[in-house]
Formats: C-alpha cells, sequence, structure tokens
C-alpha cells in the first residue's frame, strides 16, 4: 500500500455547528455537502477532509454501540510566519473555535498555537521553517 491518503473523514456529534463554523465561519467551499449525514471540503490536491454525522459514522462502521467521537489527533496548517499563525487563530476564535493554546515559539524551531474547531478537532497553526513542499510535491521537514 503507497504511503497517501486521500480522504481523512472525521466523525462529528453536530454536523449543523461543523458546517457553520467551517463555512459560514472560515468561508471553506464544501466538494460535496449531504446535509443530515457528511460534508467535504478538498484540502489539498487529492485530499478531501469530511465530517460525518456521528450516528450514521457509527452505522458504517457496522459496529454497536454509542456514536464514535473524535480523539487522539490533530490537523496541521501551516502558514508563512507567526504573524500569519496570530491571524490564522484569530480567525478561527472569531468563527467559533476554541483556542486552546495561543501562539508561542514551538520546541520545533518555529511558531504555533492549537485551536479546537465545535467538533472538538484540534488544529495546529504553524510557522515551521523546517517544512516545504518542492516542486514535485514531496514534502521536506527538517528538524531546525
Amino acid at each position: 500500500m503507497d504511503p497517501r491518503a486521500h480522504f481523512i473523514t472525521v466523525s462529528t456529534a453536530d454536523l449543523d455547528a461543523v458546517r457553520r463554523f467551517y463555512v459560514d465561519g472560515l468561508g471553506w467551499r464544501p466538494l460535496l455537502d449531504v446535509p443530515g449525514e457528511i460534508v467535504f471540503f478538498q484540502v489539498a490536491p487529492g485530499t478531501v477532509l469530511g465530517f460525518f454525522d456521528a450516528t450514521a459514522f457509527t452505522a458504517d462502521l457496522g459496529v454497536r454501540g454509542e456514536p464514535a467521537v473524535p480523539g487522539g489527533f490533530t490537523l496541521s496548517h501551516n502558514v508563512s510566519g507567526p504573524d500569519e499563525v496570530d491571524r490564522a487563530l484569530a480567525a478561527a476564535e472569531a468563527a467559533g473555535a476554541r483556542v486552546v493554546k495561543p501562539g508561542q515559539q514551538a520546541a520545533f524551531g518555529g511558531y504555533h498555537g492549537h485551536f479546537a474547531d465545535p467538533n472538538g478537532v484540534l488544529w495546529e497553526v504553524a510557522h515551521n521553517p523546517g517544512w516545504r513542499v518542492a516542486e514535485d510535491g514531496t514534502v521536506v521537514l527538517t528538524a531546525q
């Protein structure tokens, strides 16, 4: 299996809150939106982020019990500098996010902060001077 992911799908207890946050608050345009079930956003070439109603998500897995909830991961959005980190955190907060960690120097040599969307999904906004994307699309990641 090749090391790639095309869809990242997150269970959500409140699909309407997620839609308000990403579409109305952050201005993202859905790639596909099925009310009451799922909303998809293209987040990179060939990569889609989806938010799936928790009850439907659990049924789709074919498991019984409480609806699945997200946890134990972050999604990271890399930007060109510390000021852009602070602006992105402020925009997310204005859209309804909870800032978990304000912008600050990071152990990896850059600058970052974290917010939680209305579903509790953690996002890191980072300026990482050791991260870049080469012309062929390969990620270059070096320690600083």
